[in-house]
């Protein structure tokens, strides 16, 4: 579960919480995508999952989201 950023906050920088189960859910799995395709055996600490890098890519605002 993430903690840190708040959910909340995260929300608002999407447009709501649907949206932001759906930017965060594509991101993670993009990440899990490319540490596979590197060779890389997907393990991950509590730090670094995937989706909590995601959701500090969206509070960052490296991520954002758009209506495609």
């Amino acid at each position: 579960m993430i903690h840190k950023p708040p959910i909340d906050e995260l929300a608002q920088k999407v447009g709501s919480k649907y949206a932001l189960c759906v930017v965060a859910s594509k991101r993670a799995r993009q990440i899990m995508e490319q540490q596979e395709n590197h060779g890389l055996t997907p393990e991950f600490s509590e730090k670094d999952k995937p989706l909590s890098q995601a959701a500090q890519e969206i509070y960052d605002g490296k991520l954002i989201a758009t209506n495609d």
